[in-house]
């Protein structure tokens, strides 16, 4: 990467009331980033706040399932609030408290970024406010009433489709209004520099720690490792530092919705083309003139019409390979890991695991596959159940 630019993806497309604030970003983030003192913080937050390192677990019975290569869970679920969330939150807002910020902002689709952010207000005593579709506070109910809970004052965004890349709108919208005593938390590998590349590398403790525990467990690397991709920000945490190791396959699992033939879809690198979006250059689902397409999936989270800079420029050079993966896949395979493993999933990382059911069993039994498991799923039951006809209550 330079400037800010992975090939010809990333840069800073913003207006002019942004510029000071994202410079004033770049600057301090490049000031505590290598901060022993910064590092030794965020660390002790991990360690003693967000329950890390995660364990890499053995799934025993799914790989006896599957008759293939042996699969291991990189458990993000265990995580404080239930994901990989927290994992860029705790490092985004403890750098804004260093920046003397007073408040924090966010977007949030799922629900599960927006709860990490008000978590991580909470702790380090700032103001909190998020940001998330009218469609999303409907079918995340529970992640509302959590954010409110934590002290977060919650704007429904009623505008366009009402969904994620709205919120992220609004958010950007009310930074312009408040930049000095407020930070961004941008949630996922996306947006303009820096925040690719801070969240990428908030993200990259999960890569890590699959590296040393597999050394750990089995002496070696594995032969591919998966995540699901929205904006892409566990998938990159997952990939990071393996993108060198050309022997590991990088594979990540987009929402396909009801299928990439369908309009209701948002699988950006089956279907979308070159463009300029929420202050970056990358793939964006766009229509023939060029405007945002709408976009569909079950998963409040991985319903964004773009993916990260990183992200397009691996796939343009072949480094990483991203599958679309429909609706039905995805239920079938969070109903999947509930029984197989005893382990309910986010349906946004049901849809690795779904992945995984196709290409396991085709691999040798001395092949190691490590699907990242971004959340737990207790907030996508009731929209499950739903998709199969059952009306519960949150």
């Amino acid at each position: 990467m330079t400037g800010g630019r992975f090939g010809v993806h990333g840069g800073q497309y913003i207006p002019e009331t942004l510029m000071n604030a994202v410079l004033e970003l770049e600057d301090a983030y490049n000031r505590y980033k290598d901060d022993s003192q910064f590092n030794s913080e965020l660390t002790e937050l991990f360690n003693e706040y967000a329950g890390r390192p995660s364990r890499l677990y053995l799934a025993a019975h799914m790989t006896k399932d599957l008759g293939g290569a042996r699969v291991y869970l990189k458990r993000e679920d265990l995580n404080h609030t239930g994901s990989h969330k927290i994992n860029n939150v705790l490092g985004q807002v403890l750098l804004a408290k260093k920046m003397g910020k007073k408040r924090v902002i966010a977007e949030t689709g799922a629900g599960q970024h927006g709860v990490a952010t008000a978590t991580a207000a909470a702790l380090m005593g700032l103001e909190c406010e998020i940001f998330m579709g009218r469609e999303d506070t409907e079918r995340q109910a529970l992640n509302v009433y959590r954010m409110k809970l934590l002290g977060a004052c919650v704007h429904e965004v009623t505008s366009g489709t009402a969904t994620l890349k709205d919120a992220v709108s609004e958010t950007m919208r009310e930074w312009t209004n408040r930049i000095e005593d407020t930070h961004y938390v941008l949630g996922s590998v996306m947006g303009p520099h820096p925040f690719p590349t801070i969240v990428r590398d908030f993200q990259a403790v999960i890569s890590k720690e699959i590296k040393e525990q597999l050394m750990e467990k089995e002496g070696r690397l594995p032969d591919v490792v998966m995540a699901c991709v929205g904006g892409g920000s566990n998938a990159i945490g997952t990939f990071y530092h393996f993108i060198e190791d050309e022997s590991v396959k990088l594979i990540g699992c987009e929402a396909a919705g009801r299928g990439i033939n369908t309009a209701e879809t948002a699988a950006t690198i089956s279907v979308g083309s070159l463009g300029i979006f929420h202050g970056m250059k990358s793939y964006f689902c766009q229509d023939k003139y060029g405007q945002i397409a709408p976009v569909y999936s079950i998963s409040a989270g991985l319903d964004y019409p773009g993916i990260g800079p990183e992200h397009a420029y691996l796939h343009d050079i072949g480094r990483a390979e991203y599958v679309p993966v429909t609706d039905e896949e995805a239920v079938e395979a969070f109903e999947y890991l509930s029984q197989k493993e005893g382990i309910i999933p986010a349906i946004e990382s049901a849809h690795a695991v779904a992945y995984a059911r196709k290409i396991v069993p085709h691999m040798d039994k001395n092949q190691i596959v490590v699907i990242t498991i971004s959340g737990r799923g207790d907030k996508d039951c009731a929209a499950i159940a739903r998709y199969r006809g059952e009306d519960i209550y949150e």
